[in-house]
Formats: structure tokens, C-alpha cells, sequence
């Protein structure tokens, strides 16, 4: 059985990290695009405090609200190292 930060693939993953990791790309991204919190908040349809969090990395965000973030700025989300779940079992 795995602890909640290490994984079957033998990873051990900081979540603290990986949220902070997500907030430092977006907000990069966001600045490449020359957009404010403000501009990007409006664009995905989210409070500008809520930028402000997922950008400091604040882990309480909502997952559905990141992915409208994230394409806002035309981003995507890939899974890596997943299986792919087109094959046939």
C-alpha cells in the first residue's frame, strides 16, 4: 500500500511543491501573455483573489477552477506517465 507521497512508480511527490510548481508556471505564463491578475482572473471567469492563491500556491484551489486558468492562458494539461487509457484493456 503507498503513503499518500510516495507512489507506485516509486516517486515521492511534495504536494506542498507541486502546488507551488503550478503557481510559479501560471504566473509566469500569465506575464509572458502580458496579462494582469486582474485581465486573467476576468478571462477565466474567476475572482482575482482566487488568482492571487493559485499563483502563491495555495493548496485549497478547486481543480476545475485551475483548468479554467489554465485555458485561459491556452494552456493544456497532459498526463505523463499514465497509462493510456485509449488501449483496449
Amino acid at each position: 500500500m503507498c503513503s499518500p507521497n510516495n507512489f507506485p512508480n516509486g516517486k515521492n511527490h511534495d504536494q506542498h511543491s507541486l502546488h507551488q510548481q503550478l503557481g510559479q508556471a501560471l504566473r509566469t505564463a500569465r506575464k509572458h501573455l502580458g496579462l494582469t491578475q486582474s485581465e486573467l482572473a476576468l478571462a477565466a471567469g474567476v475572482g482575482v483573489r482566487f488568482i492571487v492563491d493559485l499563483e502563491a500556491g495555495k493548496p485549497t484551489v478547486r481543480l476545475e477552477t485551475v483548468m479554467r486558468v489554465i485555458e485561459a492562458l491556452g494552456g493544456e494539461v497532459m498526463l505523463d506517465g499514465l497509462p493510456d487509457t485509449t488501449e483496449a484493456p
